[in-house]
């Protein structure tokens, strides 16, 4: 099942939307609180936003620019602002489409529905973990903290992966080390160390300090 995420302050529109998209078989939540558009976007994970550009606080566009520092979902904007200035921005932003209020909900969902349909028949599911401030974009292989994305090598990629899956929970060094290596061969356990404070140093300089931490004996946790 798709998640659509609606920002849109208009609450009669909002519910019109979701209700509707619902009916076609699709899950969708609307955002209430537009102070934090971006921790809505990440809890909810969805495979697709409509987001209009006239919001309190901060704009469409502001929104759309912090949605793809993490991620390439795709948004389609949706407006009454459909002078040709909105709709080249709104693509230069980084928007996939854009439909003018006021639209027919079927041509809407008809949009909707082919979107997501090129973005994922063939690519896959969005995948997000987000954790702390962090997320892991599991499409690309990239970290951003505060808008800034980590240089991460494969296996940086791989610790991170097993650790915010299961953020919260203690992993052992042999669990890591068979997913960075794969193999039942032996491998020394100096150079899951190496490969850990080497990682370590990435997260700190971004800000993000004792991210990981180290159950001495056992393994390795994301608290």
């Amino acid at each position: 099942m798709h998640k659509i995420l609606i920002v849109e302050d208009d609450g009669i529109i909002a519910r019109s939307i979701k209700h509707h998209i619902e009916t076609w078989g699709c899950e969708a939540v609307y955002a209430e609180d537009f102070n934090d558009v971006l921790s809505l976007f990440l809890s909810f994970n969805p495979h697709l936003v409509l987001l209009d550009i006239s919001l309190p606080l901060y704009n469409g566009y502001y929104w759309c620019t912090e949605i793809r520092k993490i991620s390439k979902v795709p948004i389609i904007f949706i407006s009454s602002s459909s002078d040709n200035m909105n709709i080249v921005m709104a693509m230069n932003m980084g928007g996939d489409d854009f439909i003018a209020k006021p639209f027919d909900l079927n041509v809407l969902t008809a949009k909707l529905q082919a979107l997501l349909r090129r973005t994922y028949d063939f690519s896959g599911q969005s995948h997000l973990l987000a954790h702390r401030g962090a997320v892991l974009n599991l499409n690309d292989a990239t970290l951003t903290y505060s808008g800034e994305k980590v240089d991460l090598t494969k296996n940086d990629y791989k610790i991170l992966q097993v650790l915010m899956e299961n953020k919260s929970n203690t992993v052992s060094r042999d669990t890591i080390m068979l997913r960075l290596w794969e193999t039942d061969s032996y491998v020394d356990e100096n150079t899951l160390t190496v490969n850990m404070t080497r990682l370590r140093k990435k997260l700190e300089a971004v800000g993000l300090i004792d991210f990981i931490q180290t159950k001495k004996g056992i393994g390795y946790l994301i608290p």
